[in-house]
């Protein structure tokens, strides 16, 4: 399959998007490698950080994209994951938690602004936006919002939703290993997939594959996205890569993992990777694996 549209991509072979001297050249690499591949279309993905160092990191992706028809044709805008997101242990994932803070508007316009017009995805946890004042403000500014590394209540998911909250980015991860039974985070979520896009990682590390049936089959293929959640390792194989100012060991089932192995930090799958396990695994048919890698995607973005 061709045209690929991946709305979460920290980096790939070789190049991390959330390095600090990232070139005009190591953006045509990642995009080249990404085509040869059938991805027509992504979102380089800056995580949780200083904001000062989120916005250079932006500018410098605007600053390549500017330079090179490559970039410029498949990078549509950039995905911004935190920093208001959740300190809360599990909920924060791989995101350094001293980073993590409230959500102010005044910060998330630094951070449009940083992104010259190209920010069009931004993750955040609805707990840390007091009355909904940044989700609102986003929304206005044409950008989607989606609930991420949180632990919001149902209410707060709800007001969220109602100040412009579209999507909920990949379910079923940044949480602990050890949660309420039955109202937890995955469960307020599902109870919204009415009024929720949902991303999932499709890797089979990130969700156990039933688990991604389960949830696939309750959702729904039209309001599901998959998403690799990638970093350098991407197209690589086992070693050690980089993510920001972390160190992320890659294992010989290509699971990605903080060097002190507590938990995942992101993926080295490729949208091929995931285009064929759900269609060996699952069973899910050419038209669903579009809906969910092509379309669903470009008409959520788009």
């Amino acid at each position: 399959m061709i045209g690929y549209f991946d709305l979460q991509v920290n980096g790939a072979f070789g190049v991390d998007f959330n390095g600090d001297t990232l070139s005009t050249e190591d953006l045509e690499k990642a995009c080249m490698a990404l085509r040869n591949l059938g991805v027509a279309q992504f979102l380089p993905t800056v995580i949780t950080d200083s904001v000062d160092r989120i916005n250079q990191r932006l500018e410098r992706l605007v600053k390549g994209r500017s330079e090179s028809k490559i970039a410029e044709s498949m990078i549509p805008g950039f995905h911004v994951e935190g920093p208001f997101l959740s300190n809360g242990r599990g909920y924060v994932g791989a995101h350094p938690v001293e980073e993590t803070r409230d959500a102010t508007v005044e910060l998330a316009k630094s951070i449009v602004d940083a992104g010259q017009g190209l920010v069009k995805l931004m993750t955040l946890a609805p707990e840390r936006d007091s009355g909904g004042k940044t989700t609102q403000w986003l929304a206005s500014q044409n950008i989607r919002v989606a609930a991420g590394h949180t632990d919001a209540s149902l209410i707060q998911l709800q007001q969220a939703i109602d100040h412009g909250l579209t999507s909920f980015t990949h379910l079923g991860n940044a949480t602990p290993p050890l949660m309420a039974r039955h109202d937890n985070i995955i469960q307020r979520a599902l109870s919204l997939r009415e009024q929720l896009t949902i991303m999932l990682i499709a890797d089979g590390h990130h969700l156990p594959i039933f688990v991604l049936g389960n949830i696939l089959e309750l959702i729904g293929v039209e309001k599901t996205i998959i998403v690799t959640d990638c970093i350098s390792a991407a197209g690589l194989g086992p070693g050690r890569f980089q993510l920001g100012n972390q160190s992320v060991l890659v294992t010989d089932d290509l699971a990605c993992r903080s060097a002190d192995g507590t938990h995942f930090v992101g993926s080295a799958a490729t949208m091929p990777l995931m285009d064929e396990l759900l269609a060996t695994q699952l069973g899910r048919s050419e038209t669903d694996r579009r809906k969910l890698l092509v379309e669903n995607p470009a008409r959520y973005l788009l």
